[in-house]
């Protein structure tokens, strides 16, 4: 069971921490969005059922970036799964049984793991850019659905993907961070995830109907 299915191949980040408005946004986005992803805000804000409220709308990917023992990582995943989640993003760089346990978690639901190779902020090419390759190729021994790399520096997309073979690339970045949908696309994204660009708009459906015509345009 895939996670997500491609249609659109935008994914609609939810950063936001009031309830009503991440209800709101997610209506609006509903119909341009293959996915929504929620992140530990909205969770803190709201309670872990708002996983499944969004839900209606969109198959909700749990941003948790699950980064731990093995014994509370499965605690973890297990708790997003069972709320409703589609999918859940862990980091890899706590290792191979962590990893695993995440994915053996997913598996029994029928959910998905993706796995961060190397994040979109600039930071990230300090500690992460030069394990990334090494995380990507962990993702793929380890029966990963998938990874997530940064539309903001494309040609790592496009290395990565090198690297990952036929695993699906979720990537962050896009908008406000710089990061193009069609750039990122075309060096081997099969999802771009768009946040600010859209909720911080005056019309988020407008926005969300913008990114998904420039990623068709591009394909």
């Amino acid at each position: 069971m895939e996670p997500i299915s491609r249609n659109t191949q935008l994914i609609f980040a939810l950063d936001v921490t009031d309830r009503n408005q991440a209800i709101s946004l997610s209506e609006d986005v509903a119909g341009f969005a293959d996915a929504i992803k929620i992140g530990y805000p909205l969770v803190l804000s709201s309670g872990l059922e708002i996983i499944d409220e969004v839900c209606e709308f969109a198959p909700v990917i749990a941003d948790f970036k699950v980064a731990d023992t093995p014994n509370t990582a499965n605690l973890i995943c297990t708790r997003a799964f069972e709320a409703g989640a589609s999918a859940v993003i862990v980091h890899g760089f706590t290792g191979r049984d962590s990893l695993l346990e995440c994915i053996k978690t997913g598996r029994e639901y029928g959910g998905g793991i993706f796995v961060v190779t190397e994040m979109s902020h600039p930071g990230a090419v300090e500690f992460m850019q030069p394990q990334a390759m090494a995380l990507a190729k962990l993702a793929v021994e380890s029966g990963a659905s998938g990874v997530v790399a940064p539309a903001t520096r494309p040609e790592r997309v496009k290395q990565i993907r090198s690297i990952v073979g036929g695993l699906e690339i979720i990537s962050p970045g896009v908008g406000v961070q710089g990061g193009s949908a069609s750039d990122a696309i075309r060096a081997g994204a099969d999802y771009v995830i768009v946040g600010r660009s859209i909720y911080n708009s005056g019309n988020p459906k407008l926005e969300a109907e913008r990114f998904v015509k420039e990623i068709e345009n591009c394909r």
